[in-house]
C-alpha cells in the first residue's frame, strides 16, 4: 500500500490571504478561527481466519467559525483553496451579521507536547501487520479447544490539524492514534459466548503487535468469554453494587460527565446546572477530567480552538467545582476555557468535550468492598448504555458481572442492567478503594452526532440501591 506523505498546510495555501479572508469573516464577531485538517486511518480486521476487511481512508478539509453570542456561523469544505475559503467567510459571516462585538483574546501557547507526532500506519509495514493479524488468530485458538471463532483488529490513524486565528496566530497539532483488538467467540454443548479485549492510545503500533500485548489481549477475551459460558440469569431488583475500576468509569463518563459539560449547564438542562459550589457527592470523592495525560487515548496537546490541553477538577471532595467549558460557553458563563472544546472533524463545530474522565481512588481494600457487599453485583465489565442528560438517567448492560451473597463471590451472571441517575449514584457511594486505574485505550465518545476519543477511569466502587434489570430471581 502506497502512502503519501501529507503536504505541510503552508504550501496547500496562502495563509496570508487566509488571515485576511478569516478577519472579514470575523469582523464584529467574538470569536471564530479557521480549522484545517488532514487525516488518514488504516484498519485491518482478521475474521474467521481470513482478512475481511483492508481499508485506508484519507481526508481533508476546513472548517471556518464565526461566533457572536449564542449564534454561530459555521460554514467547512473539503476544498482546502483561496476560493472555497472566501465562500466559507461569506457564508459564516452571514450567520453573525454587522456583530458589534469584540474579539476575544486567542488561547495562550504551549510548548509542551503530550504524544509523538511520527505516523502510526506508517511505522509497521502492511505484511507485519497482516502476519501478525494471522498469529494472534493462531494462538487465541490454541489456548483453549472450545474456541470457534477469532477477530482480530488492527487500526492506526494520524490526524494532523492546524488553527489560525484572527490575530495571526497559527497552532498546529499532530494526533495519532493505534489500538489492538482481540475478540473470541467460545462454545460448548451447544452455547456460544464472547469476550473482548481491545487497548491503544496515541503512541505507535510497535508495543501493541509485540506478542506480549497481543497475547495478553487474546488471554484476556477467551477468560471473559469463558466466564459468560457459565453465567446465570441476572436476578433483578434494587441492590447495592460493586463496579470494578478501570474501564466501568464508563458509567461515570456517561452518567456524571456529560452533564458537567458547559453547554448542558449554560443552557439549565443538566441535572447539575446551578449547583457550582454545592454538595453533589460524598464525602471523599473527587472527580477530574484530564488532557494532560501522556500518551492516553482522551489526551490532547490542544484542542480544536487551539487551548492547551488541561487538568481540570470537576468535583472536589463532593463539592461541585467546575464545568468542561470550550470558549463560547466560557465566555458566556463568565469564566475561563478548560481545553474541552473538542470536535470531530473539520465538518463540525467545536463543542464541550470530556478527554479523560475519572475518580480518584479512596483508602479501602478492593477485597474488603466486596466483602462487605451483602446482597448485589459485582459488575467488572460494561458494554453500551443509555443516558438522558436532563435528568442523569442511566442503562447500562454489563459484560462481566458476579453474584454476591452475605460478602461470598458466587457465579457469573448474564444479562445484568444497572438503572439509576448520576446525581442519586454520586451521593449513595458507600466506599472507594485505593486501585484507581485508567481502561486501557478503548473509548469513544458521541454527543450530538459528533465522535471523538476519549479516557475513562475510577477505584472499586460501591453503590448503594442501584436497580438491577435482570432475568432471573
Amino acid at each position: 500500500m502506497t502512502e503519501l506523505p501529507f503536504r505541510p498546510f503552508e504550501t496547500a495555501l496562502d495563509l496570508d490571504r487566509s488571515l485576511v479572508q478569516l478577519r472579514a469573516a470575523l469582523e464584529g464577531a467574538e470569536d471564530g478561527e479557521l480549522f484545517l485538517e488532514r487525516r488518514r486511518a488504516e484498519a485491518l480486521v482478521l475474521d474467521d481466519g481470513r482478512i475481511k476487511t483492508a481499508s485506508y481512508d484519507a481526508s481533508e478539509g476546513f472548517g471556518l467559525r464565526a461566533v457572536n453570542g449564542e449564534v454561530t456561523g459555521y460554514a467547512h469544505s473539503t476544498e482546502l483553496s483561496e476560493a472555497a475559503i472566501q465562500r466559507a467567510a461569506e457564508t459564516a459571516r452571514l450567520a453573525v451579521g454587522d456583530g458589534g462585538g469584540v474579539l476575544a483574546p486567542a488561547p495562550s501557547g504551549t510548548n509542551r507536547t503530550l504524544y509523538t507526532d511520527a505516523d502510526p500506519i506508517a511505522g509497521q509495514s502492511f505484511p507485519v501487520k497482516v502476519d501478525t493479524l494471522r498469529e494472534i488468530d493462531a494462538y487465541a485458538r490454541g489456548l483453549d479447544a472450545r474456541v470457534v471463532q477469532v477477530t482480530a483488529t488492527i487500526a492506526a490513524s494520524c490526524q494532523e490539524v492546524a488553527i489560525l486565528r484572527p490575530d495571526g496566530s497559527l497552532v498546529t497539532d499532530t494526533r495519532p492514534m493505534t489500538r489492538v483488538t482481540v475478540s473470541v467467540i467460545v462454545e460448548e454443548n451447544g452455547r456460544r459466548e464472547q469476550g473482548s479485549a481491545s487497548g491503544g492510545g496515541r503512541f505507535l503500533l510497535d508495543g501493541l503487535m509485540t506478542p506480549d500485548s497481543w497475547q495478553g489481549k487474546a488471554r484476556e477475551a477467551l477468560r471473559i468469554a469463558l466466564v459468560n459460558l457459565e453465567a446465570e440469569a441476572a436476578p433483578a431488583g434494587v441492590m447495592d453494587i460493586v463496579l470494578g475500576p478501570g474501564w466501568p468509569g464508563i458509567l461515570l463518563h456517561e452518567a456524571v460527565g456529560h452533564g458537567l459539560e458547559g453547554d448542558f449547564n449554560r443552557k439549565g438542562s443538566s441535572a447539575f446546572a446551578g449547583l457550582m459550589g454545592q454538595r453533589v457527592a460524598v464525602p471523599g470523592v473527587t472527580v477530574l477530567d484530564d488532557g494532560t495525560i501522556p500518551d492516553r487515548r482522551g489526551s490532547i496537546t490542544v484542542d480544536d480552538e487551539g487551548t492547551p490541553g488541561a487538568k481540570n477538577v470537576l468535583i472536589e471532595d463532593g463539592v461541585l467545582v467546575g464545568y468542561m467549558q470550550d470558549r463560547q460557553n466560557a465566555r458566556l458563563m463568565g469564566v475561563a476555557p478548560t481545553g474541552n472544546g473538542r470536535r470531530e472533524s473539520y465538518a463540525h463545530a467545536p463543542m464541550p468535550r470530556m478527554t479523560n474522565t475519572y475518580m480518584l481512588g479512596g483508602e479501602a481494600d478492593p477485597a474488603d468492598i466486596v466483602a462487605d457487599l451483602q446482597d448485589g453485583i459485582w459488575a467488572v465489565g460494561f458494554g453500551g448504555g443509555q443516558v438522558d442528560i436532563t435528568n442523569g438517567k442511566f442503562v447500562f448492560s454489563c459484560t462481566e458481572a458476579y453474584r454476591v451473597k452475605n460478602g461470598k463471590v458466587g457465579a457469573p451472571v448474564k444479562g445484568a442492567t444497572l438503572i439509576g441517575d448520576g446525581a442519586t449514584a454520586l451521593q449513595h457511594i458507600r466506599a472507594l478503594g485505593n486501585d484507581m486505574a485508567l481502561d486501557p485505550g478503548m473509548g469513544n465518545c458521541g454527543k450530538q452526532g459528533q465522535w471523538v476519543p476519549v479516557g475513562v477511569g475510577q477505584p472499586t466502587v460501591m453503590i448503594g440501591g442501584l436497580t438491577v434489570g435482570g432475568s432471573g430471581s
